[in-house]
């Protein structure tokens, strides 16, 4: 059994942070989004996988993830050379796979409890595919699975203007070595309306085709932090479950820390008040200063003179002088905002890219 994630995709629901950065390093309470997929996968004992990539991006890739060793698994890097949908992610890793069975999970989505019960089913279980569901109020603009009367799942739909329920096909999907026969023949799967081999067909195929498809629902908690709102709300979910409250650094007598606060190495924190859930990295500097909840604080920030909370800010992020306070926001690595002055209502909203420079 191997596993295959994928590290590419435009991520052009979260631009501008996406045009110069991957969208599956930026950091979900203050860990690179990725890693919470490449963990799950680990969890289940899979040890082989394989990270697809685009074009140009192997260096940066590698130079984020490494061989895999610091999760105790053995990467390998595959490359999708063009944009062609996640079947074609599948379709791009048949060599790679050498008629394992394989889990396919995406590299944007956070299974807050892991996936190994829907690994022992399919295991056990032994389909030619398992397809993963979970309840969302929003499943029109995901796939969605349609069932008999008997309760059989007979269709697969991307999208569907009228959803018969709320379930969504949900982001971990598992197959055998016959899911690569959809790719040929006269009969393969062809691209979607908008140019991509989708998930859901390949499902649809193996239906069709009378292979066995089972159905595992999830009802577990996942987050699909896609676009800037969920990515703010999963931040939130995640300090709110996971931040334990360990202080790695020294704490001047003038500050205060309330609630659980996580704070890294080599940290100075003068004449500042932090309210958790937070979480700080290393060699960050805050200074006469205010840090509300459900803020995440990426290595190597410098923060003075000002107010922030619910919000994330990615690596050597400044911040200085700024009245308002920063609320709700994502803040892209090395962007400087200072200086700020403008007194027109209470709270500051920013979304902004990588080595930008904010003054109002």
């Amino acid at each position: 059994m191997k596993a295959i994630i994928p590290t590419g995709g435009r991520g052009t629901r979260m631009q501008p942070l996406t045009f110069s950065t991957n969208k599956h390093f930026i950091p979900v309470a203050n860990k690179p989004l990725i890693h919470y997929p490449i963990e799950a996968v680990a969890d289940t004992g899979i040890k082989e996988v394989a990270l697809t990539y685009n074009p140009g991006w192997l260096d940066v890739v590698k130079s984020y993830l490494g061989d895999g060793s610091n999760w105790g698994l053995k990467f390998t890097y595959v490359l999708q050379e063009k944009p062609l949908g996640l079947a074609n992610v599948v379709q791009v890793c048949e060599d790679y796979l050498n008629g394992d069975s394989f889990v396919f999970h995406l590299g944007d989505n956070i299974f807050v409890d892991g996936f190994k019960d829907a690994y022992e089913s399919f295991i056990k279980g032994k389909p030619n595919g398992l397809l993963c569901v979970g309840r969302h109020p929003e499943n029109a603009r995901m796939g969605v699975p349609y069932f008999n009367r008997q309760g059989k799942l007979v269709k697969c739909v991307e999208k569907p203007n009228n959803p018969p329920n709320d379930l969504a096909i949900i982001g971990v999907y598992f197959f055998n070595n016959d899911v690569f026969r959809c790719f040929k023949g006269r009969d393969k799967i062809k691209p979607s309306a908008r140019g991509e081999y989708e998930i859901p067909d390949v499902y649809q195929w193996l239906i069709d085709h009378k292979y066995k498809v089972d159905v595992y629902e999830y009802k577990g908690r996942w987050l699909d932090p896609g676009k800037f709102g969920d990515w703010i709300e999963s931040n939130q979910y995640l300090l709110d479950r996971n931040t334990n409250g360990e202080i790695k650094s020294k704490i001047d007598k003038e500050s205060l820390v309330e609630g659980r606060v996580t704070i890294g190495k080599n940290c100075k924190i003068k004449n500042s008040k932090i309210r958790g859930p937070v979480v700080i990295g290393d060699k960050v500097v805050i200074k006469d200063s205010f840090i509300g909840p459900y803020t995440s604080i990426s290595e190597n920030c410098f923060v003075e003179n000002s107010r922030v909370e619910n919000s994330v800010l990615m690596a050597g992020v400044t911040i200085r002088n700024v009245l308002q306070t920063i609320d709700n926001s994502l803040i892209g690595t090395g962007t400087e905002i200072s200086d700020v002055k403008s007194q027109h209502g209470n709270c500051l909203e920013l979304f902004v890219g990588e080595k930008s420079q904010v003054r109002l």
